[in-house]
């Protein structure tokens, strides 16, 4: 959460705050305010806790339905405690069944991920560090950690910390471990059935469903005394929202230092610090999101060209950020599998900013899709090599180099590397969406 949630709420009226792990020093004095009546709600992460205690609220909303009835129970449960009713809202939809079903199918490794692990390991004597394993397995930061940290747990454990490396133990992993793993993983799936079932009840028979489930009596379930609410959305504040969400822009942070091992096949050994780099760069949406976001899945995936609806809203983007110095010209990372789609986008946002677009970054082979390497050392790698200039000339202005989603910032960051060591000015990377897998 941005604290778009409550910027929108703001717009309509309501005295809102956002309340996230990020809040950092605010975080007591807007826990004090909403005790004090001070704000009408905080628009939270479950960052607010379970110690936090406010008897009379009167409401507690969810935006997407908790992975179990014990979950939801003791946060909806802080609502009515002094009051004879209140209202507890559950704004459920298909994404979060994906959401939850992502967190029970990754609550641990898989065998062929323990399987990577222990082979990297095995091939060292001397053991590996977490960061030396990202550059040898293709998994995420996270995933290693967490097999490392449940493989380390096991008695006897067939891992062992020396120092800053992890090295193999003379134990072996039993199947006693698995045999866990997959009960906890279906006591996750019935958890997340029984609140499916609870999402499906018709108005009235909520409550008892929880005091059930809970191992309670729903018989002393008394109805509340409050209307029921609609259960229809207006589209004019659909609009209104889709609107709102199409103001923002997200910030496109550039890469400051080259991957551990550095990049083999342009010549960097190690991970120093990028001496050409990109300038703090603008997406205009995440991919799919209500905003912008459904249209460059359109674009990308069906249509295979870009409405001009996104043209001019990178116009307004562009001009809003206000690049210095100034954009003069305007280029595009190219694309083996899409050769004209963002090379078409590009020549038409230069042509509607009154820019030159110079097409001089060629792609040299087809590599993988960035969003299949899980780890930003592998991302690098798979663009070691992959772009290099065409030939043409590089215009020595500053310069707007444009994609279509940025994943791990790799390619943006070879392609300024390639572009500054050419002889142009400062790079400003933009692109249309972010793909939310960056790590």
């Amino acid at each position: 959460m941005r604290g778009w949630d409550a910027d929108w709420l703001k717009t309509r009226g309501f005295n809102v705050e956002a309340y996230t792990g990020e809040t950092g020093d605010r975080r007591e004095a807007l826990e004090q305010a909403l005790l004090n009546n001070e704000v009408k709600a905080l628009v939270a992460t479950t960052a607010l806790g379970m110690g936090y205690d406010k008897p009379d609220l009167a409401f507690v909303i969810h935006y997407q339905m908790p992975g179990s009835v014990v979950a939801y129970y003791q946060q909806v449960g802080r609502a009515g405690r002094a009051l004879d009713s209140a209202y507890g809202v559950l704004l459920s939809g298909q994404e979060e069944s994906d959401i939850t079903d992502w967190f029970i199918s990754s609550a641990f490794p898989t065998r062929q991920e323990v399987a990577d692990v222990l082979g990297a390991l095995e091939e060292e004597e001397c053991g590996l560090s977490v960061p030396e394993l990202l550059s040898r397995v293709n998994l995420s930061k996270g995933r290693i950690d967490k097999t490392i940290a449940l493989l380390s747990l096991e008695a006897p454990a067939p891992i062992a910390k020396q120092g800053t490396k992890w090295q193999l133990t003379a134990a072996t992993l039993s199947e006693g471990f698995w045999a866990r793993a997959e009960r906890l993983t279906a006591l996750r799936r019935d958890e997340q059935q029984q609140m499916q079932k609870y999402v499906s009840l018709p108005f009235g028979d909520h409550m008892g469903f929880l005091i059930g489930a809970l191992d309670g009596d729903p018989s002393v379930v008394i109805e509340p005394a409050l209307p029921p609410l609609p259960t229809t959305v207006n589209e004019a504040l659909v609009r209104d929202a889709i609107a709102f969400l199409r103001r923002y822009s997200l910030p496109i942070e550039p890469r400051k230092k080259w991957p551990i091992g550095g990049m083999p096949q342009y010549g960097i050994a190690s991970n120093t610090t990028i001496n050409f780099q990109a300038k703090p760069g603008k997406a205009m949406c995440v991919c799919g999101d209500a905003g912008w976001g459904t249209l460059v899945r359109q674009g990308k995936f069906h249509d295979g060209k870009f409405a001009d609806d996104l043209v001019g809203a990178c116009v307004k983007m562009v001009r809003e950020w206000n690049p210095h110095p100034k954009p003069t010209w305007v280029t595009c990372v190219p694309s083996l599998r899409h050769p004209e789609l963002v090379p078409n986008f590009a020549k038409r946002l230069a042509a509607a900013l009154g820019l030159p677009f110079h097409r001089v970054i060629a792609k040299t082979d087809d590599r993988p899709e960035q969003k299949t390497m899980a780890n930003s050392t592998q991302q690098a790698r798979n663009v070691d090599g992959s772009l290099e200039i065409n030939g043409q000339p590089v215009p020595r202005g500053p310069v707007l180099l444009v994609d279509d989603l940025v994943d791990s910032r790799w390619t943006l960051t070879v392609a300024a590397w390639l572009l500054r060591k050419s002889g142009s000015a400062d790079v400003w990377p933009m692109a249309l969406s972010q793909t939310g897998h960056d790590e």
